[in-house]
């Protein structure tokens, strides 16, 4: 799947993913608020109702106490003095009813209404104590105040009951008035918060609005010049957005490398392999218009010859390209390694009539790639056995110096000039016009070593000689 193709995938996939961010937090911010708000109102209620009932208590138990003194004895009987224009006054609202009842003893009607049910079984008045408790009367929820008071002679005692009720629905009225009247300001408040939160996050939410443009623009680049993909510039935007953006611009310059790479790489390829086809091709037809064998074999040789440095040039090049992709490191015996490789190099070095030796460490760990480093230890080898000549001698040494694994070959050719060691692992550098190589062996030897989080080097020796050491880091416990 191309990259343009995934991006719009994941544009899709995203697009489908629940709500926007803007509504996320204007529900996470307003919906709290309608909670504080419902459960604001449900606590007035309460508290409401509970200082209405206070009230009602208060206003029950005078009125029974002062009916109880209007009830006189007179020897063994009663005097209720309670005038008929108070009983009209007391029974007068019918929204806020207000009845009463007084019985001889408890349960034996005297005055009154004779509907007003007596407390309930659970509850014991007590003498003298006013008593308050809930009866529903004709259907209608009634707060009522009771009193029990003793009279008579000590011979005969005798107890009179005084029951007040007052309705509740002018209470529940005014209960609900009082918390719509609480909770209506705190209602328009609660807008004019909801409109500020909104702006607010608008506001807020402003860079990345900028940031979706500028990521857009930058889609826009994609297919116009991959080169043209610039840095996210964010000079006013929270802090989070500036990490978001940061992470952006680490992500395009990681795309950047990798196009970066992809391009050199056929870059490199196209003109490092003009040449040997066009070798190919100019001696294939120069063999063609031979008649002599011997001119024949020899145009085939140099055909030869350029066939097995394109092969070898496509083989560096791939194993160029394959060095930029990530390496996942582990521990391995560097050390082994080493002596592994200089054995299957060993048949070429006598071939080349040079002495290969390894020195060094049995052991020495160190975090790496296996095929990687055999690769880079191989290049190392090819390089030395095929610039420092018959009869000399290469040295392949594995050490540890300052906390890092060093891997060094040695030969004791006819070396580098001073002035040429800095172009050594440039790519497609040579110092030499022998056949066969094509400048990216030491290319790849720094490249590997990069890729392990360590570097090459190369220093001159005297009277003459060359040494290439690679730097690697120690596996942890080495």
């Amino acid at each position: 799947m191309s990259q343009k193709a995934a991006l719009a995938g994941q544009g899709a996939g995203s697009a489908g993913h629940g709500l926007s961010l803007k509504r996320q937090l204007l529900l996470w911010l307003l919906l709290p608020q309608l909670v504080l708000w419902l459960v604001g109102g449900a606590l007035a209620y309460r508290i409401a109702l509970s200082y209405f009932e206070k009230g009602i208590d208060q206003s029950l138990t005078q009125s029974v106490r002062s009916l109880a003194r209007q009830v006189k004895p007179i020897g063994s009987g009663l005097l209720i003095d309670f005038p008929r224009a108070a009983q009209d006054i007391i029974e007068q609202d019918p929204q806020d009813r207000v009845i009463y009842l007084v019985s001889s003893p408890p349960g034996s009607f005297l005055l009154g209404n004779s509907r007003l049910p007596g407390p309930p079984p659970s509850l014991e008045p007590a003498t003298g104590e006013p008593l308050l408790y809930n009866v529903a009367v004709d259907g209608k929820l009634m707060r009522v105040a009771l009193l029990e008071v003793n009279y008579g002679e000590a011979t005969s005692p005798q107890r009179l009951r005084v029951q007040v009720a007052k309705s509740l629905a002018v209470q529940r009225r005014l209960t609900w008035e009082f918390v719509a009247d609480m909770l209506a300001p705190l209602l328009l408040l609660g807008a004019l918060l909801s409109v500020l939160v909104y702006g607010g996050i608008s506001r807020g939410l402003r860079p990345l609005t900028r940031l979706q443009a500028q990521l857009g623009q930058l889609g826009r680049q994609r297919e116009q010049n991959v080169s043209a993909l610039s840095p996210i510039e964010m000079t006013q935007a929270p802090q989070e957005v500036h990490a978001l953006a940061a992470a952006v611009n680490q992500l395009l310059a990681a795309v950047r490398r990798s196009l970066g790479h992809e391009k050199r790489f056929l870059n490199d390829a196209a003109h490092q392999l003009r040449t040997p086809l066009a070798g190919v091709i100019s001696q294939t037809e120069l063999a063609l218009l031979e008649t002599d064998p011997q001119a024949l074999r020899e145009r085939l040789s140099k055909v030869l010859a350029c066939a097995q440095r394109s092969a070898h040039l496509v083989q560096q090049l791939l194993s160029l390209a394959r060095n930029e992709a990530e390496v996942r490191l582990q521990a391995l015996d560097l050390a082994a390694l080493a002596r592994e490789v200089a054995r299957d190099w060993t048949p070429r070095a006598l071939s080349a009539g040079v002495d290969l030796g390894y020195e060094g460490f049995d052991s020495l760990w160190v975090q790496g790639q296996a095929m990687l480093l055999r690769e880079a230890v191989g290049n190392l080898l090819d390089n030395a056995l095929m610039y420092a000549g018959k009869g000399s001698v290469v040295t392949l040494r594995v050490a540890q110096v300052n906390q890092q694994a060093v891997l060094e070959v040695e030969d004791d050719g006819p070396g580098l000039a001073a002035p040429e060691l800095p172009h050594l692992f440039e790519r497609f550098w040579r110092a030499s016009e022998l056949p066969g190589g094509c400048g990216l062996g030491l290319a790849i030897v720094a490249e590997i070593a990069q890729r392990h989080g360590g570097s090459a080097s190369a220093q001159a020796l005297k009277p003459h000689g060359l040494r290439v050491r690679l730097h690697l880091m120690l596996a942890p416990g080495a």
